[in-house]
């Protein structure tokens, strides 16, 4: 057999080839090496950072729910460990928010007891209803049997706007209230009155240069709302020498400072009675207040979710603005008002169930149908938060068979509020350096500190505000959570601090035998 013979040219050319095939083939794999340790270096990159995410998501600041509250639960959690902690307290008591039932509030029974039979309605079925009359009074199955015919189930969408027949009530209890009447068409319910003012407020923005004006200190819920809509604050503050009382004048410097920064004002906060001041405003000044906002063409917005927590009645009753606008004859026929409640304050306490409402006065109807439009966004308010609006603003009547026990309840919760609010205000003006004012209305006090300057300056080297790390220390030794004046706002050079007066009466004394030993071993540490 004869074998091939090949031209060196023919070697040649192969000889080429495999050279160029061999650089080729290293190009190709250098290239996808460097392609792989591209892919596997950029793999572990987020496309969600710290500095990727909504700016003004990131300018919001909530001071009831901050570091003093993170701080708490990190105690809580050593606490809860055997031999594993040096606190000379056996339990964190919190101060920081008005949550009642937290601190032990008592539930009103017979809220509960048509809640609970709303959830369960096969409790209402003939054949147990010998049973359950013999746990429920009649008035509560009744009602729970109403609330069912006109809603159905509690686990089903309801109207957006909330359920018509609880609306009708709220404008019922408004018309009872004020002696003025209240359409149910006009009346939003809400996860809270939070949602309301930030619905509100959210239809009101329309441009980073809008400003609204909120009361200093101020409940932090307005700062925070502001940030995240990209608005500005425009801060008046409250006199402390004066009670808290809110002078007229002050309202008017902070409008025209506002203007003078070109800022579009568009919208009043009032918060009343006062959080986190305790305040509760006089007819007289609500009647300039109103003045005041139809003069400079501004919307009211009313914060008055602790209208019933009113503890000078007779010196200061509280008033609605709806009330005092519709008073105030046909000049004002057209004010603008949007006013807010919950069921989470006074002496209900149902924080959790998260209940509430808006009422719009002299609002277009055009307004009304674009909230009406963004309430259907989030489709409707729990209708268990529904259900509590309903039997705040429609509670057992005289003749009812839970009225006695009703009233009882309500009375203990109400007169131990009182008791609480006086002897917490006279244990922190008892304190060397601290001042308080009474609180004339809804659950909080605000003393102001006058701290050495030692300590100013520790807290100065240790990166905080001066109340803050009195706060943090208070904690530490004690077990107390409050909130520090800076988180609500407040004259430069004075520092607070924000304390509910929830906790149980029999915890006060107590309480405050810590708060005293605590304040003077800070003060004979950082003494000048």
């Amino acid at each position: 057999m004869m074998r091939k013979t090949y031209k060196p040219a023919f070697f040649l050319a192969c000889r080429l080839g495999s050279t160029i095939y061999q650089q080729t083939y290293l190009k190709i794999s250098k290239l996808n090496m460097s392609v792989s340790n591209h892919v596997q270096s950029a793999s572990p990159a987020k496309i969600l950072t710290y500095e990727s995410i909504n700016p003004h998501v990131k300018r919001v600041e909530y001071a009831v729910r901050g570091e003093l509250a993170i701080r708490a639960e990190q105690i809580k959690d050593e606490l809860s460990k055997e031999n594993s902690h040096n606190y000379d307290f056996d339990a964190v008591v919190n101060c920081n928010i008005g949550n009642p039932q937290q601190l032990k509030q008592k539930p009103i029974t017979f809220f509960r007891q048509v809640a609970s039979l709303t959830e369960y309605p096969d409790l209402l079925l003939p054949e147990n209803r010998e049973q359950v009359e013999a746990l429920y009074p009649t008035d509560a199955i009744e009602r729970a049997q109403k609330l069912l015919k006109e809603i159905g189930s509690v686990g089903a969408y309801s109207h957006s706007q909330g359920i018509h027949y609880i609306r009708n009530n709220v404008a019922k209890f408004i018309e009872e209230r004020d002696g003025y009447p209240a359409n149910p068409n006009d009346i939003f319910l809400t996860q809270g009155a939070s949602a309301g003012v930030q619905a509100v407020l959210q239809l009101i923005i329309t441009h980073s240069n809008v400003g609204i004006m909120i009361p200093i200190p101020q409940y932090p819920l307005y700062t925070a709302t502001l940030a995240l809509y990209d608005a500005q604050p425009v801060p008046y503050y409250l006199n402390e020498e004066e009670d808290w009382g809110l002078d007229l004048s002050q309202l008017a410097s902070s409008l025209s400072v506002g203007r003078s920064k070109g800022l579009d004002v568009r919208a009043l906060v009032i918060i009343n009675p006062g959080n986190p001041t305790g305040q509760c405003l006089t007819e007289h000044n609500m009647r300039e207040i109103v003045d005041f906002c139809h003069n400079e063409h501004i919307v009211l917005l009313a914060d008055e979710v602790y209208q019933t927590n009113i503890y000078q009645p007779d010196e200061r009753p509280f008033h609605s603005f709806k009330k005092v606008i519709r008073s105030m004859g046909k000049k004002y026929e057209r004010f603008e008002l949007f006013s807010f409640h919950s069921v989470s304050k006074g002496m209900i306490g149902e924080c959790g169930r998260r209940g509430g409402y808006y009422e719009c006065t002299n609002i277009d109807s055009r307004i009304i149908e674009e909230l009406y439009k963004m309430a259907s966004v989030s489709l409707c308010p729990n209708v268990q938060g529904q259900i509590m609006v309903d039997l705040m603003v429609q509670p057992p009547k005289r003749g009812d068979k839970s009225y006695t026990s009703y009233q009882k309840e309500l009375n203990e919760i109400y007169e131990s509020l009182r008791r609480r609010s006086m002897k917490l205000s006279e244990c922190f003006n008892q304190l060397e350096g601290v001042t308080c004012n009474n609180a004339q209305g809804s659950m909080y006090l605000f003393p102001q500190l006058r701290l050495p300057q030692k300590a100013i300056e520790a807290a100065h080297q240790a990166g905080k505000k001066p109340d803050e790390f009195y706060c943090l220390a208070m904690l530490d030794a004690t077990g107390v959570c409050v909130v520090p004046g800076s988180g609500f706002g407040q004259k430069n050079g004075t520092w607070h601090f924000r304390s509910t007066f929830l906790p149980p009466e029999e915890l006060l004394d107590g309480f405050c035998i810590k708060l005293q030993k605590f304040h003077n071993e800070f003060l004979e540490k950082y003494c000048d």
